[in-house]
């Protein structure tokens, strides 16, 4: 189902999938996951807006379609991660789920903490210039908020099994998601294999040009090795199957940046 080759740490655009019941949806390097569950289909993150074509074929394969999903869990409100919520929500009525402390920024994605000018970041860290760009042509620029209800809390199960772990750093109410009977863990932007501020592989937070406070994203990552999960499912890069405590001993290595 996939499209377009790309090397390691370059998803490639597309429907995949990366473990039992699960299916990868990625355009320009910003990934979210379709997981078939005993409670029905569940979305973790919408990725950008013109990812809605794969979101559809995604559903298809499960012979469903977008009045089918029965939850949306956000990992957190940056735009990149709610590009079709409010789609989802207005024409489809599928609940948006989010810890409360993101509430605000799924309504005004693009109003959040930084430690670094998003401008000037791209002439220090060149490398970055050609993924922002696909996320530029994928919508980056054009997401509209929306309501979401501020209910995710960490450690009280959410439908289909999934277990809400704190991670906040990144943003205040970032939120990675463990699904302990298949050994996986959605991390959103908490741990990624891909910085698209920088174009780096391999585990790490991302760049200071969209994270609130590094030092607590970095602090929080023992959160995520405790869970001893098989295989991590990010935000951005390709999926990590040697375990999340060796990507977390990765991630402290390379540091802030």
């Amino acid at each position: 189902m996939s499209k377009e080759h790309a090397g390691p740490g370059r998803t490639p655009d597309g429907v995949r999938e990366v473990a039992d019941g699960v299916l990868m949806i990625t355009r320009a390097l910003t990934n979210s996951y379709l997981i078939a569950t005993d409670d029905g289909l569940i979305l973790v993150d919408t990725g950008l807006p013109r990812s809605w074509p794969y979101l559809v074929a995604a559903l298809a394969a499960h012979r469903s379609g977008p009045d089918d999903l029965v939850s949306v869990a956000l990992t957190h409100g940056h735009f990149d991660h709610v590009g079709t919520v409010d789609r989802l929500q207005r024409e489809h009525h599928v609940p948006i789920h989010v810890h409360e402390a993101d509430v605000p920024l799924v309504r005004h994605p693009y109003r959040y903490d930084r430690e670094a000018s998003r401008a000037l970041y791209p002439l220090r860290h060149p490398g970055g210039i050609p993924a922002l760009a696909k996320m530029a042509r994928a919508g980056a620029l054009s997401v509209r908020g929306a309501a979401a209800l501020g209910d995710i809390r960490p450690g009280e199960p959410l439908l289909g099994g999934l277990v809400p772990i704190a991670t906040p750093g990144h943003t205040y109410g970032h939120t990675a998601f463990h699904l302990p009977d298949r050994d996986l863990l959605f991390t959103g932007d908490a741990l990624v294999t891909l910085d698209p501020y920088t174009g780096r592989v391999g585990p790490q937070i991302v760049a200071r040009a969209a994270t609130a406070d590094s030092t607590a994203a970095l602090a929080v990552l023992g959160a995520l090795a405790e869970t001893r999960a098989g295989t991590m499912l990010p935000g951005h890069g390709d999926p990590w199957t040697a375990g999340a405590e060796h990507a977390v001993r990765d991630a402290h290595a390379t540091g802030a940046h």
